[in-house]
């Protein structure tokens, strides 16, 4: 499919209130094939996300350990996890301490799920991954762990409001650029 097409597509597939202010763009270098090309998602005429740029205002991590020290991380701890970690112990670790193990053990796993997710954005993952968008379905899309699936799910107009609105504790495990275009989809409820 050309990158007209399916830029057509993508935008047809937009919720009414953000139809005109989130926009695909896409460049390639025709003379010269050593050159990439760029890829990118503008919000109000102003690039969020770049597939080769790590300028742009949303955090991008560059190691692991960035990700465990971001304050800004919110991880939910539920009781199943708090008593994995208070067997492998044997329960000899006092009370608070199992919580910050619990926190730090599935910390570490986002962690490497977010590097992951962010270490394959490029221009043709961006297309390759917007043709896979355009034929699975949308719960499929938004229970992915690819950055890209999950914001084109949250900007789609078959996502509804209440769908929008159970997401909240989910979204708190995605990356800062997930996190964007949820609150994004959030304003225009």
């Amino acid at each position: 499919m050309t990158w007209n097409k399916l830029k057509q597509n993508l935008e047809s597939f937009l919720c009414p209130a953000l139809y005109g202010r989130v926009e695909y763009h896409a460049t390639s270098y025709r003379y010269l094939p050593d050159k990439a090309g760029n890829c990118y998602i503008a919000v109000d005429k102003k690039n969020v996300l770049n597939m080769s740029d790590r300028t742009t205002f949303i955090r991008w991590y560059q190691t692991e350990l960035e990700i465990k020290n971001d304050s800004d991380i919110q991880i939910p701890i539920n009781n199943e996890e708090i008593e994995a970690v208070r067997k492998e112990t044997k329960g000899i670790v006092p009370e608070d301490r199992l919580q910050v193990m619990a926190r730090g053990r599935k910390l570490s796993k986002v962690a490497k799920e977010f590097f992951a997710a962010q270490s394959s954005l490029s221009k043709s993952n961006f297309i390759d991954v917007a043709n896979k968008f355009l034929s699975t379905s949308i719960e499929e899309s938004l229970e992915s762990n690819d950055i890209l699936l999950n914001i084109l799910a949250l900007v789609d107009r078959r996502v509804g409001k209440k769908r929008i609105l159970n997401m909240t504790e989910k979204m708190k495990l995605k990356h800062p650029i997930v996190q964007y275009f949820y609150e994004l989809r959030l304003s225009t409820l």
